[in-house]
């Protein structure tokens, strides 16, 4: 097998690899060696992750990838085609994205240790890191050979403003102003969720996607331990959650969507059932569906390749 193996995921087989590889021996750096990248970002300076082009003020992560990529010198202005778009505020433990380096035709290929190393020597951002890179044949897609996304979104209750959340904690949760959430009824809501459906209803506007059906493999809500940030004094009032959602792929601000119907039902502002009939209105619009849950509480927690091309 090659290609990527991060933890928790599978090695992906890659039945062309042998020939890629053959070619590339033959002819090494007269054509363009596509790389997967995996890199992870704390969102909250940029305006998502794609690249924000002309004179604006605003800038996305993949600015800052592709301005480190100019320094590799490739014959060929490198771009970043990215696995999964992020808005901005959102941050990710770990999205993908391929790209093509060319080098001068005396020149072998960089290998992905290389590679992972000289993106965050140039990386101008401290906010941004490349955690590794693999060779993959020259078809492979980022986007569309993901089989699998995750997301994670963060909460905290027992925090009656915002200004009483410590400070290594803001920009990375949600803080509620209840003392508790009702997690029985929100795991119970999430049900209605799971499986394949028209998530009309958790769409925004704007959304480029072509169907609105969706199939969603598990929604997850748990306590999570007590935070490393958090003083003991203060530990007796605040309480995390994570929540997980998990599908091929999703909506525009749909996880964020079903996220903050999900806090209504823990809050008792819903049941559980009203879940399953917002969703059956495939209704944007609803009264329900007007909320959308803070960018900067959720995670891309990953992103997941498996059989690229024909197995063996």
């Amino acid at each position: 097998t090659c290609g990527p193996n991060l933890p928790g995921s599978p090695p992906v087989p890659l039945s062309s690899c042998g020939s890629t590889l053959s070619s590339l021996a033959m002819g090494a750096g007269s054509v363009p060696a596509r790389y997967l990248v995996y890199f992870q970002y704390l969102g909250t300076d940029f305006n998502g992750v794609a690249a924000v082009r002309g004179v604006q003020r605003a800038v996305g992560v993949q600015n800052y990838l592709e301005e480190a990529a100019e320094r590799l010198n490739s014959v060929m202005p490198v771009k970043f085609t990215i696995s999964s778009r992020t808005d901005a505020g959102v941050h990710a433990l770990s999205n993908a994205a391929h790209l093509d380096i060319q080098r001068r035709s005396d020149l072998p290929p960089f290998s992905p240790e290389v590679l992972t190393e000289a993106l965050n020597t140039h990386l101008k951002h401290p906010a941004i890191r490349v955690l590794q890179a693999f060779r993959v044949p020259s078809h492979f897609h980022a986007r569309h050979a993901a089989i699998s996304r995750t997301y994670l979104y963060r909460l905290a209750t027992g925090c009656p403003r915002p200004d009483r959340l410590p400070v290594f904690e803001r920009n990375r949760c949600w803080a509620l102003q209840a003392d508790c959430l009702d997690v029985a009824a929100m795991q119970e809501a999430a049900q209605h969720l799971l499986g394949t459906h028209d998530f009309s209803a958790f769409q925004s506007a704007g959304s480029p996607a072509s169907s609105p059906v969706r199939t969603l493999r598990r929604a997850s809500v748990s306590p999570d331990p007590a935070s490393p940030f958090v003083l003991p004094e203060e530990s007796r009032q605040l309480q995390f959650w994570s929540m997980e959602f998990e599908s091929q792929s999703f909506l525009y601000k749909q996880v964020r969507r079903m996220t903050a119907v999900l806090v209504a039902v823990g809050l008792g502002a819903l049941m559980p059932a009203q879940v399953k009939a917002i969703l059956e209105s495939r209704d944007p619009l609803g009264k329900h569906q007007s909320r959308v849950a803070p960018a900067h509480g959720l995670f891309l927690k990953s992103v997941l390749y498996e059989g690229l091309g024909k197995r063996k």
